[in-house]
């Protein structure tokens, strides 16, 4: 028996209504996390010593980009939704494809939506794709936890139910009568807090003067702290339970775990851009 189970706090989806006009938490979510990730890819950028000289990709080109990044995210993530999470539901409802209002977006969706935007645009600008890969992805955590919260104020993607010994189960509005793991937050937790922690501590060490280390590792570390997540996370009911008990979310990271190796391996065998930026200095 559940003794200790915690009310849901029951949260305005809209945090700004003036007249018509109405701005939801998630849509705040995506603003802050774009912002404030804009801010810190910036505040990387202009300290030289975390790359042992001038940065890859100058200031003017970091606000050049945070239009093509968004547009990836956005794009991407309904995409994925759609693919990969309600195909049968949007191929007899096409129209609802563009109601981006009514949520439902992907997060391995949009990832694949910035890796476009981020080869597309260092290409046309003459920039190291694995060093703009590392920026992009050392801010990523930001708005990672920014929506996991919004998520959990919606009252979506609850946990699955739990038992006696999980005292801080919620009991979600429109998840049922019984207490649930608040997945949402184990989400923001690792994907979001821990993870961000442990690419700063990486990026004060220099792992910025090796392009794609920090990229390869927010891949890899992102995958299995989703696979975690996803053990305590309800499925999306449209889908359910996949091959012996797996979810989605845990099939779509394991392709990530072994990119985000390669792009590991490979850059701890190359040397770091300050040791080649002295080569033939006197």
């Amino acid at each position: 028996m559940q003794f200790l189970t915690i009310a849901f706090p029951v949260f305005d989806p809209v945090a700004i209504a003036i007249g018509p006009i109405a701005i939801r938490w998630y849509a705040l979510a995506y603003i802050g996390g774009i912002v404030l990730g804009w801010l810190y890819a910036r505040a990387l950028i202009k300290n030289e010593k975390l790359w042992g000289g001038p940065a890859p990709i100058t200031l003017p080109q970091m606000d050049d980009f945070i239009l093509w990044v968004t547009l990836g995210i956005i794009v991407g993530g309904r995409t994925g939704y759609v693919l990969f999470y309600n195909l049968p539901f949007f191929m007899a409802h096409p129209a609802e494809i563009f109601e981006l209002w009514k949520g439902g977006m992907s997060f391995h969706g949009g990832f694949l939506g910035c890796v476009v935007a981020v080869m597309w645009f260092a290409r046309r600008n003459g920039i190291p794709i694995l060093s703009l890969g590392d920026i992009t992805t050392a801010v990523a955590p930001i708005g990672l936890l920014l929506g996991r919260l919004a998520n959990f104020i919606n009252s979506e993607l609850w946990g699955r139910t739990a038992d006696a010994s999980v005292p801080w189960a919620v009991v979600f509005p429109n998840g049922g009568p019984l207490p649930r793991h608040p997945s949402q937050l184990y989400e923001a937790g690792l994907e979001g807090i821990l993870l961000f922690i442990i690419l700063a501590v990486m990026i004060r060490m220099g792992a910025l003067r090796r392009p794609g280390l920090i990229l390869g590792s927010f891949i890899a570390i992102y995958a299995f702290a989703r696979i975690a997540s996803e053990f305590f996370r309800e499925p999306d009911p449209q889908l359910g339970f996949l091959w012996g008990g797996l979810t989605m979310g845990m099939l779509l990271s394991v392709p990530m775990i072994i990119a985000g190796a390669i792009l590991i391996v490979k850059a701890r065998r190359r040397p770091p851009t300050n040791l080649l930026a002295n080569q033939g200095t006197p």
